[in-house]
């Protein structure tokens, strides 16, 4: 089977990197032709000066890019992937987007009698470096059964949600919950810190409880150490929860929390952490002016 990876970004560069060991031949593209060539030095195979000469001749063709602009530009544009996709073939877009523009792409692929999958992920770059993401899916049963095998090369968990566009609806869920948890988890630990707790007692207690989480067990510490240049960016963040807030405007959400802590992490951006990882939010309740309620 031949594959084609478009985004060699800090998630797509493992990714197509699995795909390559498990014997997929992988024709890369990426628009800094440097990355590309340190993939291949790393992992064999061929790229491509366009995503339409990548995904030209491939069985499945994986996108993980930036937004949906980029995901745009790279399938629909003039030497977008879906220019020169076979019929019978499959476009899996593992960029966190729209699920207006899952279902744009699902219906325009359709017109060429070519499969497509939104199929955005969690488990951020270390999950991608581990091949271990969790996949969610939106789109035809036929189509992910024939693209599932491929996905399982760097993915724990792979779930097909329901039709074009499920996928990215159930990733907009994932940041809601994760934003959430996150800003309550930032609170406990500076109440802990202001209360002069012994916080590993603290947390070696709660975390066997009902208030126990990936985040917890993971980022305690770097938390109250205001360790944060690693993982998931604010940025990117910032992004995703803009996207679920747009999508809850149109579908009568009421996603109050998830509103304020979008804000909270503005204030983080503005204290110089854009890039700094998620769990960031609580340097801003350390910040003297910041009132420690927000």
């Amino acid at each position: 089977m031949k594959t084609a990876f478009i985004g060699l970004g800090v998630m797509g560069f493992p990714m197509a990197g699995y795909l390559a060991a498990r014997g997929y031949g992988v024709v890369v593209f990426n628009r800094s032709p440097d990355t590309a060539q340190r993939w291949l030095e790393q992992n064999g195979g061929s790229s491509a000066e366009t995503p339409a000469e990548a995904a030209r001749g491939a069985d499945v063709v994986f996108c993980c890019v930036g937004n949906d602009d980029d995901v745009r530009e790279v399938t629909l544009g003039e030497s977008g992937a879906l220019q020169s996709m076979s019929p019978g073939s499959v476009l899996v877009d593992h960029t966190t987007a729209s699920a207006t523009l899952a279902r744009e792409l699902h219906a325009v692929a359709g017109e060429r009698h070519v499969g497509f999958l939104d199929a955005p992920l969690s488990g951020g770059q270390a999950g991608a470096e581990n091949g271990q993401l969790t996949i969610m899916v939106g789109g035809d049963d036929d189509v992910f059964e024939r693209a599932r095998p491929v996905m399982e090369s760097y993915a724990k968990a792979i779930t097909l949600i329901g039709p074009a566009g499920s996928g990215q609806l159930a990733k907009m869920v994932n940041q809601i919950c994760i934003a959430g948890l996150l800003q309550g988890l930032s609170e406990g630990l500076h109440f802990a810190q202001r209360a002069d707790l012994d916080i590993e007692k603290v947390i070696s207690a709660i975390s066997k409880g009902a208030a126990q989480s990936w985040q917890m067990d993971h980022r305690w510490q770097t938390m109250v150490n205001g360790q944060f240049e690693f993982g998931f960016a604010v940025d990117w963040m910032r992004k995703d929860l803009g996207i679920a807030l747009e999508e809850a405007q149109a579908n009568g959400a009421h996603l109050e929390l998830t509103g304020l802590v979008d804000r909270y992490y503005a204030e983080v951006q503005a204290m110089g952490g854009s890039r700094w990882d998620t769990s960031s939010l609580i340097a801003r309740l350390e910040k003297p002016s910041s009132g420690g309620d927000g």
